[in-house]
């Protein structure tokens, strides 16, 4: 039965022409070399987690796999190609432009939203090397900022807790529309529950959230403003005739109450009609922004007349918004004004009003807020997150690991840069307690790991870093996503919402001390013995020796 056909990438600059120069340099030395069909095995992967933690979030497969399912050249983009080589490019190189696709490219890859780790290979991408060398630097762009705004996404939930709402706002402070969009897609797979940004809800089926800015307050000035003053009960029953009057009597008994009694005084009335002109217009839905004057003063009382007198109504206010100030005071302040609210006009559930904060939130300052104590139900997060202000790249790399048959291994003086050579096998072993205890790399064709059988387990490069471990579960981690012509089964791509679930399953799985926001244990990466005496015999037959004189 043959697999259901694939949709073009997202964003429609993800074209052939979206790589660099040197890959077109490139295929065309192969393929005057006549080597153009050679098939060579690449990795692509990254060599150190990002932000200072100690595990990544797998993300852009499905994008990529777009961009492998459409590959080919229009006669356009090869015009454009041959104007920018040198006039010397035989015109039989761009003839064969014309007849390239990906049917004879495999790619083998970890699943999307699975937690990852360094050197071990997110993609295994095997083709003709000319075709494969094209896909480089768009296979590395797309998995780059995805899987580095997934891995943030996902480091603000874990200290943000599983309880509160995380709410994507950073579209406007986004590196661009492709940044924007791809930002609210992924921090909802690292695990945000919504975004502001419609544009991504329309794409990807993300749930939106959003009421109003300071502008809407500011711009009212009087309830002359409010022409249409009656609202229907909730269950359309009865119409208050003067949902205004209704508001400024609730304000006076507020005014009044022995239990908030010199809370405030008088409240901005222009606010208090922006309140209501927006409780008019969305009254199952209304939130308020609470600190365009001044918070315990005025926002909140003003937010409080128009929720109880929704109330009345039958209506619940979904809570308030603070974008500035002592977050975790205000917090706390406007928590206890709900609870005296509720005991003093028996208001059930009044005292577990919604509040939300935003204000340029990041990891740390949701750390600090979990310190001093807050009692904020949702987080507004915008810049810090999706620009991943703490770190712009995750660095992920695309190497030659295998050309017909013959593994090849990339040297240098910087340990962590050398690669690791041949077709791999990759597994998870984990432990008697439920998780992972270590990732490892095999030979293609090498057993695999077996439960119950000790395995001896050792660092690449560093010998005297060993362990024998027993798994109790084995899992393969690379799956075929694409099976060009080998007839292997093909891996469907899943939806957004079951590849979320399956990233905060597997953050869930893991050790709490591999996830921890400082000092954070290191996972282990290992291959085989028979792997690593290999990479060892590999590594001093290509390295050159010197000699002393």
């Amino acid at each position: 039965m043959a697999a259901a056909a694939i949709d073009g990438p997202t964003n429609p600059m993800v074209t052939p022409l979206l790589t660099d120069l040197y890959q077109f340099t490139m295929a065309y030395a192969y393929w005057k070399s006549a080597k153009h069909n050679d098939r060579a095995v690449f990795d692509l992967y990254f060599r150190r987690n990002p932000f200072g933690g100690e595990y990544t979030v797998f993300a852009g497969l499905e994008e990529c796999i777009k961009l492998i399912a459409n590959f080919r050249f229009t006669e356009d983009e090869i015009s454009f190609i041959q104007a920018s080589l040198p006039s010397s490019c035989e015109i039989g190189f761009y003839d064969y432009l014309r007849q390239i696709d990906c049917s004879d490219v495999e790619i083998h890859a970890i699943s999307e939203g699975s937690v990852v780790f360094p050197k071990i290979p997110l993609m295994r991408i095997e083709g003709p090397v000319a075709v494969v060398q094209l896909l480089e630097t768009p296979l590395v762009n797309l998995i780059n900022y995805a899987s580095l705004v997934a891995t943030n996404a996902a480091r603000h939930r874990f200290v943000a807790g599983k309880s509160k709402l995380l709410l994507e706002f950073g579209l406007r402070r986004a590196q661009g529309p492709d940044g924007g969009i791809g930002a609210s897609k992924y921090c909802y797979m690292g695990g945000f529950d919504a975004t502001s940004n419609v544009a991504a809800g329309k794409l990807f089926g993300i749930p939106l959230r959003g009421t109003h800015s300071h502008a809407f307050v500011s711009s009212f000035m009087s309830s002359d403003e409010i022409t249409e003053k009656s609202l229907k009960n909730s269950d359309g029953s009865n119409v208050c005739e003067d949902f205004v009057g209704l508001v400024q009597a609730w304000l006076i008994k507020l005014e009044r109450s022995q239990l908030l009694g010199g809370i405030f005084g008088e409240t901005n009335q222009s606010e208090l009609v922006a309140f209501i002109s927006y409780a008019l217009a969305f009254p199952k839905n209304f939130l308020a922004l609470v600190d365009t004057y001044d918070v315990m003063r005025s926002g909140i009382p003003n937010f409080c007349a128009v929720a109880l007198a929704l109330y009345d109504l039958g209506y619940k206010a979904l809570g308030v918004r603070l974008d500035s100030g002592d977050l975790a005071y205000l917090s706390c302040e406007s928590r206890k004004f709900f609870q005296a609210i509720e005991k003093e006009f028996k208001v059930t559930d009044f005292g577990k009003t919604g509040i939300t904060a935003s204000n340029d939130l990041n990891e740390e300052t949701l750390d600090a807020l979990n310190k001093q104590g807050h009692e904020i139900d949702a987080f507004g997060i915008g810049t810090h997150l999706v620009t991943c202000y703490a770190q712009p790249a995750l660095g992920v790399v695309f190497k030659l690991v295998e050309i017909n048959n013959q593994p090849r291994i990339k040297l240098s003086e910087d340990v962590s840069k050398v690669s690791i050579p041949c077709k791999k096998r990759c597994y998870r072993l984990y432990g008697k307690e439920g998780y992972p205890l270590v990732d490892i790399m095999t030979g293609e064709n090498e057993p695999p790991p077996k439960v119950g059988v000790r395995i001896l387990c050792r660092h690449p490069f560093n010998e005297s870093k060993r362990a024998y471990v027993v798994p109790q579960r084995v899992e393969e981690l690379l799956k075929c996503f694409w099976p060009g012509r080998s007839g292997i089964y093909r891996e469907e791509l899943l939806p957004l919402n079951a590849i979320r679930e399956r990233c905060i399953n597997q953050l869930g799985q893991m050790r709490s001390d591999h996830m921890r926001r400082l000092n954070p244990t290191p996972y282990k990466v290992s291959v085989s013995a028979k792997l690593y005496d290999f990479i060892h015999f590999l590594w001093l037959n290509e390295a050159p020796v010197g000699e002393l004189q």
